[in-house]
């Protein structure tokens, strides 16, 4: 017999938020930090914080960080952590143990942040407890909060030229593969700097 959907709840919210919450002081205790995880799977993280942390900022968000032991990881790899979770229970033990970093009560289909505001998103087992026909609206969030910075080539040639560079090329091509956007490349050349000249002295 299947279990009858609460059309207000229809992903049963309410039962995983209330699972993790009773779970959560032995949750944090069982699991402290990252010895349960293995080695391939560390490394991909570590490749993520890497990567994040080649950008400007350096801004990660731990979606469905439980008690934080991933956000933890993240912050000692020199990433700027912020952690959600969906458990009040969780996030208080996470608040805990780190409380250098910041975590929020959330949902991953409804993250409380602006749009743009991270460098990387990681759900780390986050999605599991989400059946397939919810799992747009976590990714749909997860995309709308990572910053990104589209540019035409025609606004790339001006602002080269507003400090001096000349566009000399410009190569601009359908996307490929996994691509979304049209990608464009431009050349320039610095212009050469002219000496000011003032008025002409004239010669007796």
């Amino acid at each position: 017999m299947r279990p009858v959907t609460d059309p207000a709840d229809p992903f049963a919210v309410r039962n995983v938020r209330h699972a993790y919450d009773t779970v959560a002081e032995d949750y944090a205790a069982r699991l402290p930090d990252t010895r349960a995880e293995a080695p391939l799977d560390l490394a991909m993280v570590d490749a993520l914080a890497a990567a994040v942390t080649g950008e400007a900022r350096g801004q990660i968000l731990d979606a469905g960080c439980g008690a934080g032991r991933m956000s933890r990881h993240l912050a000692d790899r020199g990433c700027l952590v912020e952690g959600v979770d969906l458990s009040p229970g969780m996030v208080a033990m996470a608040r805990r143990d780190h409380p250098d970093l910041r975590f929020v009560v959330g949902s991953l289909s409804g993250l409380p942040y602006a749009d743009g505001r991270f460098d990387g998103v990681m759900l780390w087992y986050s999605i599991i407890h989400t059946p397939p026909e919810g799992q747009a609206l976590i990714f749909e969030e997860a995309a709308r909060v990572l910053r990104r910075h589209l540019y035409t080539a025609d606004r790339v040639a001006a602002a080269l030229a507003a400090v001096g560079v000349a566009e000399t090329a410009r190569l601009v091509r359908r996307p490929q593969g996994i691509e979304k956007e049209d990608q464009a490349f431009v050349l320039g050349r610095r212009e050469p700097v002219r000496a000011a000249s003032g008025p002409r002295r004239r010669s007796r």
